[in-house]
């Protein structure tokens, strides 16, 4: 058994955590997750001011922690090297240094792309060419050069960007040896990965049954108990808050996913074979994870950016809040036109009896969107609707990024890993041999039709017309399910009554999963939660390609709204920029529902 931990879910998570999971109990690796897709950008901002190109509280963390670390033999494993692996590697060792401690390094290079010929760079969900010249471009690595430096006798590996699954799938195959074509073990081990790569989201953050967690404020982050032949358990420290149920792991599988079938550059991991079991408190197992070879491609995250963008939110109170939304557009774009933008994006946000009004104009020209704009806000303050305030003072427009996923093939990319000022030789992914690969390439979630992905499992049928969005249909066969719940009385409640969900982003799409308990509430959800009944209930996601994947499983099913979210989290105008509150907003909505379910 190989015990990895989590300290970290993104780039300012809770300082503490490394220090808990060394401390807290027995653990063979730390591991961490720095980067978002937006992180990537973040850096790229700190590294045009001079800072540095990777995060530096991964270097806070790791000074409380070190010593106990290398006395313990834990290896320690993190992707917060960001944009400068190789820089974050430097600042390790120099700590090491300070602290009087020997410690072995090593770095992980090669998913850097800015300088090389990204072609038309076809965007993955539309298939757009890309605009503009990168900002920043890196393929996403997978856990072969991790386990190549641990191999080496590296005792902490920093890399760049890598798959977040990776950080637990390349210690895995350090430890057990996994070749290429172990697709299975390779696939529970993504599993187990994806499950704790989001720290907390694992033991009871963000849950859906919140109340079922306890001490929820002392949350304890989520280790992996990883086996020989990929299965593993799921759990976390004794003594934490929190809790490890099938609920908290199945939420967490479902986050930022789309077709079950998900691909990654180590092995294409099946999410409608995974089998959960609660063990006991605070342990549930994860096996009969499938895999499939991955594909010839690798997903890259570029970004570049995109204009300047300015955001004024006013408030509105009492009655008739609609005109009074009118009224104050109205009064703000006859001061400045509406039509000199390149983008304008209004959304009224009901408070019971208030309502928020933000109004974001984004546009080429700084000037344009600057003080120009805001200005012309405060100039309605006393010529607008009864109880005008605002919650922005004027200000100058931001520089925002696009987010751009696109694939390039995997053999145009060299993952290299460095130890001791050498390189060190990994072993080739002979696991593409397999006739039976699955096309596309995107990195876990992402992907869409027109990038050449393959027609995944539990995935609707999707029918492009000649021009506009898809249209999604699905197989006679039923993809729907099998049905509602035949007879008996219903109930008019919450769907949250009985279905849990979680949500997110990925690039300019959103993702949607929802799950219940039992095999009989699912037959019912499955029948009632249609992507029309969707849309009607969620009016945001009107004139939006929405796919449904069904994960009978995990009783649960999966929504991905294409578009929802423009061009990714950095240039979403939108509140809820990441789409985190929409699954809330989905369990708010009621439904009639049987009793026999409640």
């Amino acid at each position: 058994m190989l015990r990895i931990a989590n300290c970290s879910g993104f780039y300012g998570d809770r300082l503490s955590a490394a220090r808990e999971m060394v401390e807290g109990g027995p653990i063979d690796v730390l591991t961490g997750d720095w980067l978002a897709e937006l992180t990537m950008l973040i850096l790229a901002g700190n590294r045009l001011k001079g800072r540095p190109g990777y995060a530096p509280t991964f270097l806070r963390q790791l000074e409380q922690v070190l010593g106990t670390c290398v006395d313990r033999n834990i290896k320690i494993v993190s992707n917060a090297g960001g944009l400068d692996p190789a820089g974050c590697a430097e600042a390790v060792a120099e700590l090491a240094d300070r602290l009087g401690l020997t410690v072995r390094v090593a770095h992980v290079t090669g998913d850097d792309l800015s300088g090389h010929d990204l072609g038309d760079a076809p965007n993955l969900d539309t298939g757009e060419k890309l605009p503009a010249a990168p900002l920043t471009a890196n393929a996403y690595l997978g856990g072969r050069p991790i386990a190549a430096a641990l191999s080496a006798g590296a005792d902490v590996v920093v890399t760049g960007r890598v798959t977040d699954a990776a950080l637990v799938t390349g210690p895995g195959i350090w430890r057990y040896g996994w070749r290429p074509g172990d697709h299975d073990a390779l696939a529970g081990s993504v599993v187990a990965g994806h499950v704790i790569e989001c720290g907390c989201q694992a033991t009871g953050g963000n849950y859906a049954f919140f109340g079922e967690v306890p001490d929820l404020a002392h949350c304890g982050f989520p280790l992996v108990e990883l086996e020989p032949d990929g299965s593993s358990v799921i759990t976390k420290h004794p003594g934490t808050g929190g809790l490890v149920s099938v609920g908290t792991v199945t939420a967490q599988l479902l986050y930022e996913i789309a077709s079950p079938r998900y691909p990654g550059p180590d092995v294409v991991a099946r999410f409608d074979t995974i089998r959960l079991e609660q063990q006991g408190p605070d342990r549930v197992r994860i096996s009969g994870v499938r895999g499939e070879a991955p594909p010839d491609t690798l997903k890259v995250a570029v970004n570049y950016v995109g204009g300047y963008r300015n955001t004024m939110t006013m408030v509105l109170t009492g009655l008739e809040i609609e005109a009074k939304a009118r009224l104050a557009q109205e009064a703000i774009w006859s001061r400045v036109p509406r039509d000199r933008f390149d983008q304008v994006h209004v959304e009224l946000t009901p408070l019971g009896d208030t309502a928020l009004l933000r109004i974001t104009v984004m546009d080429a020209d700084r000037r344009k969107a600057g003080r120009a704009f805001s200005s012309a806000v405060v100039e309605t303050g006393l010529a607008s609707y009864p109880g005008f305030y605002g919650l922005t003072p004027p200000g100058d427009a931001s520089p925002y990024g696009v987010y751009w996923p696109t694939l390039v093939p995997a053999e145009t990319v060299r993952a290299r890993a460095w130890l001791d000022g050498r390189e060190l030789d990994i072993p080739q992914t002979g696991g593409r041999e397999s006739p039976d690969r699955a096309a596309g390439g995107q990195e876990p979630g992402g992907g869409h039709p027109a990038a050449g992905r393959a027609a995944p499992v539990g995935s609707p049928e999707t029918r492009w017309p000649e021009a506009g969005r898809p249209e999604t249909r699905w197989p006679e066969a039923g993809r729907d399910g099998p049905g509602p719940v035949a007879g008996g009385p219903v109930v008019r409640a919450p769907l949250g009554t009985i279905v849990g969900a979680r949500s997110g982003d990925k690039g300019g799409n959103a993702n949607l999963g929802v799950w219940v308990r039992t095999a009989e509430q699912f037959a019912w959800l499955s029948g009632h939660l249609t992507v029309e009944r969707l849309r009607e209930l969620l009016p945001a996601t009107a004139g939006l390609e929405i796919e449904r994947f069904d994960l009978p499983n995990l009783h649960a099913l999966n929504f991905v709204v294409h578009g929802l979210l423009g061009r990714g989290v950095a240039a979403s105008p939108r509140l809820d920029a990441q789409a985190k509150a929409l699954g809330e907003e989905l369990r708010a909505r009621r439904a009639d529902i049987p009793r026999s379910l409640l």
